[in-house]
């Protein structure tokens, strides 16, 4: 299977980035996860405390993010914003929380899909997010939506907190991915 746009779309904990990485590395095809790419954009408002309700400083900010996806030899896929590896930065609990705020702004939006839709131009991509297979690539070859019981998935958000030392308590997980899920659901964009 050569040269095809794969989007695998779903809720937080579904398993999606998961499986878009094991797909990828099977395929040895590039894995971009568009929702890190959001977090990403949110640490760097943070960093700069720009505010949300300004359009101005918003603009200018975003005019100053370059992002971009490394795979390592090792498998391991990392994100850099403006020359920083920030995977780790990016898994934090205030940047998480935030994070579907930022991406439910019209001009983030525009900003991140018209960079995802650059790393598909030479296809050979799995892209996982919650938009890829609807706004992103409308017409990509293969389009997955999953999805899980949000037990389930608060199970495994908080497995992977604990991994990365956040120890975080079940239903405090379980409390913001329904957040997440409502405010990704409800925007008006995507």
């Amino acid at each position: 299977m050569n040269n095809i746009v794969i989007a695998i779309d779903g809720y937080a904990g579904s398993g999606k980035s998961t499986t878009a990485k094991a797909v990828a590395k099977a395929l040895r095809y590039t894995y971009i996860n568009s929702g890190a790419m959001y977090r990403a954009v949110t640490l760097y408002f943070q960093a700069h405390s720009i505010a949300l309700t300004n359009a101005t400083a918003l603009q200018k900010a975003l005019e100053g993010i370059h992002i971009e996806f490394f795979h390592s030899s090792h498998g391991k896929d990392k994100l850099y914003l403006n020359g920083i590896d920030v995977e780790r930065k990016i898994q934090a609990s205030s940047i998480l929380n935030k994070a579907s705020q930022v991406s439910a702004l019209p001009i983030v939006r525009k900003k991140m899909v018209k960079l995802q839709q650059s790393f598909g131009k030479n296809k050979d991509i799995v892209m996982d997010g919650r938009d890829i297979g609807t706004t992103v690539f409308p017409k990509a070859a293969l389009k997955i939506f999953m999805t899980a019981h949000i037990d389930v998935r608060a199970q495994r958000r908080q497995q992977e907190l604990k991994r990365q030392g956040q120890l975080i308590n079940f239903e405090e997980v379980k409390a913001n991915l329904i957040q997440r899920d409502h405010m990704d659901q409800t925007r008006t964009v995507s």
